[in-house]
């Protein structure tokens, strides 16, 4: 079978800290912009849709997490079969560390967008008409999010797995 020692398991940590850190940072983001957004609809329930449209955006992390966990659960064998026990340390080490730009980025970027998009909260409750710009602060924040997608990505495809 296969040990702490066996590469595997170096591979599913790393794809287990895609998902679950960017998926914490994701749904702490979310909360923060949530309990702006709530005080706001307190007020003018009119504002809802605006301050939903603001509170999703700190999730998006989290779905990139999930897509570089997926990717790795792929190439390793966990879905499609094959399941590569006798995956090398080298290999699983390599594994790990390329689901780490979006596990570490995707974490911190999500809650650092939830605060953007907290801000913008305030913004749509004295200016909603001034929503598009309340959107731009907060998506600045998600390009580093899909840099760091994407590094993973062009990461896991450059390691050669059997």
């Amino acid at each position: 079978m296969f040990g702490i020692e066996s590469g595997i398991v170096l591979a599913l940590l790393g794809a287990a800290l895609a998902v679950g850190l960017a998926g914490i940072g994701s749904a702490i983001g979310v909360g923060i912009v949530g309990q702006s957004a709530a005080g706001v609809v307190t007020e003018d329930p009119d504002k809802f849709g605006q301050t939903l449209l603001l509170q999703a955006l700190p999730g998006t992390q989290g779905i990139y997490g999930l897509l570089t966990g997926f990717i790795i659960m792929q190439r390793v064998g966990v879905i499609g079969g094959g399941l590569m026990l006798d995956l090398g340390m080298d290999k699983g080490l390599a594994v790990f560390m390329a689901a780490l730009p979006i596990a570490l980025v995707g974490f911190l970027s999500a809650i650092a967008q939830g605060r953007a998009a907290a801000a913008g909260v305030g913004v749509i409750a004295k200016r909603p008409e001034e929503l598009g710009k309340a959107i731009i602060y907060a998506v600045m924040v998600e390009t580093y999010a899909v840099l760091a997608l994407l590094a993973s990505i062009m990461l896991l495809f450059g390691i050669p797995l059997p």
